[in-house]
């Protein structure tokens, strides 16, 4: 295998990743992973294992396994959930055809003969799955890059850059209020001081790997997407490498436009300022204090004490 174009997408939970990766979705050169990319397993542990779960990580591979092992060892749980047990998948009635017993066929295929190292491993997970898809909007080419995302997978920056010197991690922060508020819609939302903390690891841990990997991490905000996505999305191409497309200025699915709610591909409901900026009111002026005096060292640094509807929280 060769000439594998990739980019993942990262970011905090209710950040704004999930509408980043709905909005590449429609460009005839990528190729868009159809829900999360959980590419993580339960054989890496670190000492950031209590902050994130196993499945947004980016995975270590046990010697040995077989190609079907491997496959196996990928959660992937939203993808193999659907395949699996449709009537189980908050993404039951999306129009997906594809036969798993395929992309295994395929994954075996793409990964080749030993050793299956994880960057084999990776590309092969990717390459099968658009492979097996029966009614992708496009025909699958050599040239066309392949788009994950997986939320916090930022965080692992350094491990996927050993294994693909030419990718692309664009990471999306939101500002702390307005991701909150949307998390809470979750039915087993983070307290508050978990959520703070937690903003404060991903947010800082990827702004250290976009200074040693200028060429393979950025830093996106949400807020720039919200308030002029061409600008915004024209930032992104160029970053990623790919000529701006204006299907890249709305949220689509499969090549077909999202016109309405971006759920169940994510908890934030819409891509656009206003929504970002009026379910901060939402919060209580305690849960507002705390995230404001939580998260003011970092949230300064990304410009958020600037933004019209923000800055009052970070006045002083």
């Amino acid at each position: 295998m060769n000439n594998f174009k990739f980019v993942m997408i990262s970011a905090g939970f209710e950040h704004g990743g999930n509408v980043t990766h709905r909005h590449l979705d429609g460009h005839p050169n990528m190729l868009v992973y159809p829900f999360e990319s959980q590419l993580g397993n339960r054989n890496f542990n670190d000492f950031l294992a209590s902050v994130e779960r196993v499945q947004y990580r980016y995975p270590e591979f046990p010697e040995g396994l077989t190609a079907e092992e491997l496959y196996e060892q990928i959660i992937d749980e939203e993808m193999k959930t659907f395949l699996r047990k449709r009537n189980g998948s908050k993404f039951k009635d999306a129009d997906l055809i594809l036969d798993e017993n395929d992309r295994i066929g395929s994954f075996k295929k793409y990964l080749g003969n030993e050793p299956f190292t994880r960057k084999k491993v990776i590309e092969a997970f990717f390459r099968s799955t658009f492979a097996a898809w029966k009614n992708y909007y496009v025909k699958p080419a050599e040239n066309m890059t392949y788009v994950g995302y997986s939320p916090a997978i930022g965080i692992d920056a350094e491990r996927m850059v050993k294994d693909f010197p030419d990718i692309r991690i664009m990471h999306i922060v939101r500002n702390p209020f307005s991701a909150y508020r949307d998390t809470k819609r979750r039915p087993f939302p983070q307290p508050l001081s978990k959520y703070l903390i937690t903003w404060n690891i991903y947010h800082s841990t990827v702004e250290m790997y976009s200074k040693m990997y200028p060429n393979n991490v950025k830093i996106f905000k949400y807020e720039d997407l919200v308030a002029n996505k061409e600008r915004f999305m024209k930032e992104v191409a160029n970053f990623i490498g790919v000529e701006f497309d204006e299907s890249m200025l709305y949220p689509s699915w499969n090549g077909k436009e999202i016109k309405d709610m971006i759920a169940p591909w994510g908890t934030v409901l819409k891509s656009d300022e206003n929504y970002n900026s009026s379910i901060i009111d939402e919060l209580s002026q305690k849960e507002k204090q705390q995230i404001a005096c939580g998260t003011a060292a970092l949230a300064k640094h990304f410009g958020y004490d600037k933004i019209n509807y923000l800055e009052k929280y970070y006045a002083k």
